[in-house]
């Protein structure tokens, strides 16, 4: 018996990636689509695919895909953002699933940053969490990097999902700021502390550790720039960070 599966996903101003992004996932059962306000053609787009579409206040990211879990109907959940695509290899791995599995899956991504599909840097083997079942899983309330917490064995599917990150540099630095910016606010609320010497030294470790330990420089230029983006993703995450402590004493 064949899984019965909600593809949830949460979105805003995805113009440009959610039509790709539903037409990979068209096999499903259901389409559950959380959108926070989009001022674009997200929501029209959505609807085309046959999307039931909710719009539902911005409070991060795993509040937010924990919204889109609770509403969806069917017994197993394939949770995928507007930037990534199912393989065809993909599609047919889990519709040779059982229905009858008690496990939870995590999916290889392969991304897509800049022009070119990485290997390396902690992004060519990628596995993240995606497909298990409704009642035995739920998200990590998190404003930013949330998980899927389950009850069930995680067992890894090798066929590939990809993700589509950046298209160009401009891309990467809105969403440094964004990203920081919801970082910091993360080890804010975990009384986390910071200041500008940490900023340097964990910016630093975040290079070091993309370009050398997780052997980015194999990736070239692209490998460099990866490294370069996660360092000053880093250093803005910690400074915003001590800032906040600077502020409350005010």
């Amino acid at each position: 018996m064949t899984l019965s599966i909600s593809a949830i996903i949460i979105t805003k101003n995805e113009e440009a990636s959610i039509g790709k992004c539903l037409e990979s996932i068209s096999w499903v059962d259901e389409i559950i689509v959380v959108d926070s306000g989009s001022t674009d053609n997200t929501v029209k787009i959505s609807k085309s695919y046959g999307a039931k579409v909710y719009t539902r206040s911005w409070k991060g990211f795993g509040f937010q895909k924990n919204k889109a879990l609770n509403l969806a109907k069917k017994k197993w959940i394939l949770s995928i953002d507007a930037d990534e695509r199912v393989t065809a290899d993909l599609k047919d791995y889990i519709l040779s699933l059982n229905d009858k599995d008690n496990y939870a899956y995590s999916i290889k991504r392969n991304s897509y940053y800049c022009g070119r599909y990485l290997k390396y840097g902690g992004w060519g083997s990628d596995y993240v969490v995606r497909l298990f079942k409704r009642k035995t899983a739920k998200f990590s309330d998190e404003l930013v990097h949330e998980s899927v917490i389950t009850r069930d064995p995680i067992k890894k599917i090798h066929q590939h999902l990809l993700h589509f990150t950046y298209d160009n540099y401009e891309e990467v630095i809105k969403k440094i700021n964004v990203y920081s910016s919801a970082g910091a606010l993360k080890l804010y609320s975990k009384k986390i502390k910071s200041s500008l010497f940490k900023s340097v030294l964990h910016s630093l470790w975040a290079f070091f550790k993309t370009y050398f330990f997780k052997f980015g420089l194999l990736d070239g230029k692209a490998g460099l720039i990866l490294a370069i983006s996660n360092s000053q993703y880093t250093y803005y995450k910690y400074l915003k960070l001590s800032l906040l402590y600077q502020n409350k004493k005010r």
